[in-house]
């Protein structure tokens, strides 16, 4: 389970969470929080693949995965739904992207066939949230 996997603490932070931060407009979007909690979750699961893949898979499936919620902020910071459409649309060709190296490195056996089909099926639901938002957005 993705649960139980460790986090090192960090002097200052809680279990890997950093203290929380002034409040922006895009933390109340439901879509970003669960965007979040899967980069989080992608993190901590590419913790424990092999260490000739730090620098390859590794890192390919942490930036793929963290860039969702990353455009999702960048979006929302600029002005106008049309700069907002254009970064969710990236946010959703980063989430393509995370989700098919999840499913290459379950081909490796990286990670077992429950942890696979626990973030995969939190990736399907992210899709799903990400591509109304940015449906909304984008008719407006």
């Amino acid at each position: 389970m993705l649960e139980s996997y460790k986090v090192k603490r960090l002097k200052g932070q809680d279990a890997g969470r950093p203290r929380e931060m002034s409040e922006d407009r895009w933390k109340r979007l439901d879509v970003w929080k669960l965007a979040d909690e899967l980069a989080y979750k992608t993190y901590l699961i590419t913790g424990n693949f092999p260490k000739e893949e730090l620098y390859g898979l590794t890192s390919q499936l942490r930036r793929a995965a963290l860039s969702i919620p990353t455009n999702i902020v960048e979006g929302y910071s600029r002005k106008g739904d049309k700069e907002l459409a254009y970064f969710v649309n990236i946010s959703l060709g980063s989430m393509a992207e995370t989700k098919y190296l999840l499913y290459f490195t379950r081909r490796l056996e990286y990670l077992s066939g429950e942890e696979y089909d626990e973030i995969r099926n939190g990736y399907e639901e992210l899709g799903k949230k990400l591509w109304r938002f940015y449906e909304s957005v984008r008719n407006r």
